[in-house]
Parts: C-alpha cells; sequence; structure tokens
C-alpha cells in the first residue's frame, strides 16, 4: 500500500491528492522535450499507417510536441477545440498561425478550420498530468479526453506522452476512465 492509499483510503480522494501533487509538479517543470521527441519519432517509423494523428498544444511544464509535427508534414495533424463539455478536432496545418488562446488558456485551432470527425483518426496523442505501468493517465479532472477516447474507433491508438517523471505506480482509475495504449516518456 502507498503512502497515498494510506492517507486517502477513497480511490476520489487518492485521485485529487495525485492530481494537486502532481499539477505542482507540473508547474517547475523546465524539462526539455528533445527525448520524448526521438520517442514519438520512432513510434512514428513503427506505425506508417497512422496517417491522422491528434494531438495537444502544449501547457507550461507538459511535453511540447511542435518540432515533431513540423519534421512529418506528410502526416495530418489535428488539434482539440473545446465545445461545451467535449472535444472537437480541427486540421492544423500551420500552428504558428492556426492556434489562438482559448479555453483554460490553451491554445486551440481557428474555429473556421476544418473539422475532422472523430471517426477520422488514426492515434490520439495524449496529455496528462500522471501515468501509470498499466495505461492509467490522470488528467487535469474535467473528463474532455475521457469522454473523447470513449467516442473513438476501436482501433485508434491512444498513446500518453509525458515525462518520466510523470509514471506514477497507480493513476487511481475509475470505471470512466479510459486507459492508454502505451505511454510514451523521454
Amino acid at each position: 500500500m502507498t503512502h497515498l492509499q494510506e492517507a486517502f483510503p477513497n480511490s476520489s480522494d487518492q485521485k485529487l491528492q495525485l492530481r494537486i501533487a502532481m499539477l505542482g509538479l507540473l508547474r517547475q517543470n523546465s524539462a526539455c522535450s528533445s527525448a520524448i521527441g526521438t520517442a514519438l519519432e520512432y513510434w512514428l517509423t513503427q506505425h506508417p499507417g497512422a496517417r491522422t494523428i491528434a494531438v495537444f498544444a502544449a501547457l507550461p511544464g507538459e511535453a511540447d510536441l511542435t518540432e515533431i509535427i513540423s519534421r512529418h508534414p506528410a502526416r495530418r495533424w489535428v488539434y482539440p477545440r473545446v465545445r461545451g463539455g467535449d472535444l472537437d478536432f480541427h486540421d492544423v496545418e500551420d500552428p504558428a498561425v492556426g492556434l489562438r488562446p482559448g479555453n483554460f488558456g490553451i491554445r486551440e485551432p481557428l474555429a473556421d478550420l476544418p473539422l475532422v470527425a472523430v471517426g477520422e483518426i488514426d492515434a490520439f496523442f495524449c496529455p496528462g498530468l500522471a501515468f501509470d505501468r498499466r495505461g492509467g493517465r490522470l488528467g487535469r479532472g474535467r473528463g474532455y479526453y475521457d469522454r473523447l477516447l470513449a467516442r473513438a474507433r476501436p482501433d485508434a491508438l491512444k498513446i500518453g506522452v509525458g515525462f518520466p517523471w510523470q509514471i506514477v505506480p497507480d493513476t487511481f482509475a475509475e470505471a470512466h476512465d479510459i486507459s492508454m495504449d502505451q505511454v510514451i516518456c523521454g
């Protein structure tokens, strides 16, 4: 039993405490994303059929995927935009001009960029506060990615992207949480 499990026996309490701790670590993170880029580069060579890939615009402390995206212009990179309680994805050819600050301070695609149906997405590169070795992902608590991934094609790959320090023994997954197929950290 971990220290967190002893102090907070309820799974929801444990998850909240882990979220608070990881947000604090994220604010202190100044890690370089180059090792993650190398790992993603390898993943892309192993998955040539993943043509349409959902990515995220990094918040401070998160892995920045801009460089890897720029090296693979033949792939279709789509970014999320918050719409009510859900995420819509838009085709963004150039993140420097196609993204603007939106909900929660996250850069989002311009509303007039082409909308991409969730069923067209072959792989989802997902941010998270923490991941565990079983594919558990701890998000920021609003459930956007869990609702999105529940609607994804069954064969669409769900890839958690983060730094090694974001791997924890347990993310305290609940029934509604969607697991990652793989976690890539550099």
